[in-house]
């Protein structure tokens, strides 16, 4: 299993479209095959940090994620929300269990 996780920083005042063009973003990912999970959370005290969070079954499948047109889509959006930093990480994971 993969781990997606990560900080966007946009600019505050496109807040609105950003939360657009995720939603978007999410419901076309979380209908392809291997996506697990897929969210993107906006900070509680700044309009302009987005929390990135998704769970993929593979690389194959996140490989065909980034080659998707709907990923494609997003970028183009990314572009027009004022981007001023991004820190998103793959993370590959050997096991999984609850936490106490």
């Amino acid at each position: 299993m993969l781990i997606v996780a990560g900080v966007i920083q946009i600019d505050a005042a496109k807040r609105a479209e950003a939360d657009a063009a995720f939603a978007k973003m999410r419901e076309a990912t979380l209908e392809e095959p291997g996506c697990i999970e897929y969210q993107a959370y906006s900070g509680r005290d700044d309009a302009g940090t987005v929390f990135m969070f998704e769970k993929w079954q593979d690389q194959a499948a996140l490989d065909a994620h980034f080659a998707s047109p709907h990923m494609a889509e997003f970028g183009a959006a990314l572009g027009g929300l004022g981007v001023t930093a991004m820190d998103v990480k793959k993370y590959e994971v050997s096991s999984e269990g609850s936490v106490p």
